[in-house]
């Protein structure tokens, strides 16, 4: 019966059989392989809020905009009549129902790889082994740490 409780070991296995480790190189090995793991998953996060602020701010934006003549604060009736370059697209790149649908399903995908690999993840920390389990904190925290800015990027 396994061990309920954290352990300081060098010796694990971690998700599937092949993945049995026994010595020290293989721990910093294994410890290494999960904290990459958890900074990809951190990145993976960030990356598919930031697709999703992306689609939710081009579909958003309205594709007409009336230009300056068309204000209500004018004075002429023939300055408040929309001209052919006050409905002239500001934004040409709204994204098309078919990129809306390519955006959504690569959204889709990151979404099912993140939870895949949350739970692979949560399964390393399930070890019960200390050092994995440091591996992926510090992986978390440094994986953030990277990916937040990028966040806020345009």
């Amino acid at each position: 019966m396994m061990s309920m409780t954290f352990e300081v070991s060098d010796s694990v296995t971690l998700l599937f059989d092949f993945w049995n480790v026994h010595g020290p190189a293989g721990m910093v090995l294994s410890v290494f392989v999960v904290f990459l793991l958890t900074v990809f998953y951190e990145v993976l996060k960030v990356w598919r809020v930031w697709l999703g602020s992306r689609s939710e701010l081009s579909q958003a934006q309205s594709p007409y905009a009336a230009s300056p003549s068309c204000r209500s604060d004018n004075i002429s009736v023939l300055d408040s009549i929309p001209s052919e370059t006050s409905l002239t697209s500001i934004n040409p790149a709204a994204p098309s129902p078919r990129n809306r649908w390519l955006l959504h399903a690569i959204q889709t995908v990151l979404q099912i790889l993140q939870v895949t690999l949350g739970y692979m993840l949560m399964l390393c920390v399930m070890s019960y082994n200390t050092w994995i389990f440091l591996g992926v904190i510090v992986g978390s925290g440094l994986g953030y740490f990277i990916s937040f800015p990028l966040l806020h990027r345009k």
